[in-house]
């Protein structure tokens, strides 16, 4: 167990070194025995789903069985009636431009709005999945094609490129005693998502 008082006093190399090697004594970092090899760029070459780490409490290992359930079917199927499950009613969501937004209703409606020009968006790839406490932090990869019209915000529609794209993602949620997620915070590069769909 880390102290905050090491943390805070520590140098910032000292403090990922000490956050790496808990993470390994704990389980919660990436199988080295089982997967000797440093990861490819799983947004081109497709990774395959570790397995859990073993010694989770069942809290942990339900945290993240709940969050692949909400990429690999509710997300991908875009079943938002089905978004309580994994988020609270007033989740907060932090977005990669550094915006957020308050209520699982809004949420639904910025994730909808990404399947109206990508209908097949989906992710389907956690490369890495870490659990502590409840806290959750996971990587994964979302890809769709641009085929359909885009709103464009001011009333107009930007035309469909027909363009794929793959990209990296992490999301970090924390998780209320009920098993939902109170904030999540969602990270992937936007400057290559708006090239990879030929509007960068």
């Amino acid at each position: 167990m880390i102290d905050r008082r090491t943390l805070i006093c520590s140098g910032g190399a000292a403090v990922f070194g000490a956050l790496a090697l808990t993470a390994v004594a704990d389980g919660t970092a990436f199988a080295a025995d089982a997967h000797p090899n440093l990861l490819p760029d799983p947004a081109s070459t497709p990774v395959p789903n570790p397995p859990y780490p073993s010694n989770l409490s069942a809290q942990e290992r339900q945290h993240l069985k709940t969050f692949d359930e909400l990429d690999f079917v509710v997300f991908s199927q875009a079943d938002w009636a089905r978004l309580h499950e994994s988020h609270a009613r007033t989740i907060r969501v932090h977005w990669p431009d550094g915006h957020y937004t308050d209520g699982i209703d809004k949420h639904i409606a910025d994730l909808a709005a990404m399947f109206v020009w990508a209908p097949d968006t989906h992710i389907h790839s956690h490369p890495l999945r870490v659990a502590k406490d409840n806290l959750t932090a996971v990587t994964g990869v979302m890809q769709g094609t641009f085929t359909r019209p885009m709103p464009d915000g001011k009333g107009g529609v930007i035309a469909p490129t027909g363009r794929k794209y793959s990209i990296n993602m992490a999301t970090v949620g924390i998780w209320n005693r009920q098993g939902t997620m109170d904030e999540e915070f969602l990270f992937w590069d936007n400057t290559n998502f708006y090239q990879q769909i030929g509007l960068g």
